[in-house]
């Protein structure tokens, strides 16, 4: 590491402990980000690969090439943003999020983790500091799976998790295709997915605001994330008979909401026994005939089950299988459980969660750790290069909602952890 005079000229090692991040630097550029596709309630509607997406996109790359940084665009449309390092042999250090959003979005969620990124090169650049390590700020491709799935679509093809070839053959609901969407906005990248100039990164960190109340609520700034939750998603139908409401005795019923009822409490139950990292939900429930003088005879159902380890995950798969089959017994209706989802649980490096550890230990900032029960790019980058996350509390807990709120001062504590985080790992 080096300080760069205005000639260019080497001098003494600079003392990179006091340095801190611009926050108001980096609040207007979330501000400015959030002008594309703003919504009337205060949110933001950019959704992946649109014609607002390219344009948030053109803004991140202004900015990116503004400082410097050199640009590629892989095959899935991952935006790599490369500072250069004066160690070629040295791999990159990264880090990024993603800048598409629900349909009702917030102005920090995957925005804050790239442009705080972009903060912490923006940072480097003022005071002179070189890194021996280049250091990446990475925008990821369709991290929301709001109008293509799968979610985390791009840093999948980069970990390997599904190709490019898939990737690029999935459509919206207007039957438009990935491939066709990234050609459209210009971000269809000759780049080869999960090629990294160099070799693969060194480390990768990511930034992001909580989307949980746990910080909130104990009061802390930082949450140090030593892996994220697992999960299973399941697709349950129930087949019971209809039949009129009036003349059918309730001891003849084959009522399929009532099965699923049952279920739907048992899920519940299943979670709250596997404590402290269990989660349980139903979010999504069809009812046919849906005719309100008619016993159900058909009930559609999702579950989406969440834990820290394989062993708790297959353990409450169990219980729910053995769940279905008491209910269908009892109520005499027919219960399919079919699973569709799989995410195994991350646990992320060692060292990169003790480099985000000691960087807020440095700062003087509170901080806990806090697993994370939502899937991040990060989850996939782990697969490949040791990594590690940064989390930052939001307004009551509330993400994926257009009053989505981060405090600045909040912000800027996440982006100086991020910032010594990466130095920890780059000089």
């Amino acid at each position: 590491m080096a300080l760069l005079t205005p000639d260019h000229a080497p001098t003494a090692l600079p003392a990179t402990a006091a340095l801190r991040t611009d926050p108001d630097r980096l609040w207007q550029s979330l501000m400015d980000l959030a002008r594309i596709g703003a919504t009337d309630k205060g949110g933001v509607c950019r959704l992946a690969l649109t014609a607002l997406d390219g344009q948030g996109r053109d803004l991140f790359v202004a900015w990116c090439e503004a400082e410097g940084l050199a640009v590629r665009i892989d095959e899935i449309g991952n935006i790599f943003a490369r500072r250069a390092g004066t160690d070629p042999g040295r791999p990159a250090i990264a880090t990024g999020s993603h800048i598409d959003t629900q349909p009702t979005g917030g102005k920090f969620d995957g925005n804050y983790g790239v442009l705080a990124g972009l903060e912490v090169v923006r940072t480097l650049n003022a005071h002179g500091i070189e890194t021996a390590a280049p250091i990446e700020v990475v925008a990821w491709t369709n991290e929301e799976g709001s109008r293509f799935v799968p979610v985390m679509m791009g840093s999948g093809v980069f970990a390997g998790a599904f190709t490019a070839a898939f990737a690029h053959g999935q459509t919206d609901i207007d039957g438009i295709r990935v491939g066709d969407a990234l050609q459209r906005i210009g971000y269809a990248g000759s780049h080869p997915a999960g090629a990294v100039p160099g070799g693969m990164f060194g480390a990768y960190f990511e930034a992001h605001i909580e989307q949980g109340p746990v910080l909130e609520a104990a009061g802390r700034t930082i949450g140090v994330v030593p892996g994220a939750l697992g999960q299973r998603w399941y697709d349950v139908a129930v087949t019971g008979m209809e039949a009129h409401a009036g003349p059918t005795p309730m001891p003849l019923r084959h009522d399929a909401l009532l099965a699923a009822a049952r279920i739907v409490e048992q899920v519940n139950r299943i979670a709250l026994g596997h404590a402290p990292h269990g989660r349980g939900t139903v979010g999504f429930l069809q009812v046919s005939p849906n005719s309100r003088n008619t016993i159900p005879g058909t009930v559609k159902f999702s579950v989406d089950f969440r834990n820290l380890t394989d062993e708790a995950l297959a353990a409450m798969d169990a219980a729910l299988r053995a769940a279905c089959a008491e209910v269908a017994a009892a109520t005499q209706v027919r219960i399919a459980v079919e699973q569709v989802v799989y995410y195994p649980p991350c646990h992320f490096a060692p060292d990169c969660i003790a480099s985000v550890r000691s960087a807020a230990e440095a700062l003087g900032l509170s901080h806990m750790e806090v697993v994370s029960g939502a899937g991040h790019d990060a989850v996939y980058v782990a697969t490949r290069a040791p990594a590690a996350m940064v989390f930052v509390p939001c307004k009551d807990g509330i993400s994926h909602n257009e009053i989505e709120f981060a405090e600045p001062a909040h912000l800027a504590a996440g982006a100086d952890v991020l910032l010594h985080a990466l130095l920890a790992h780059a000089l």
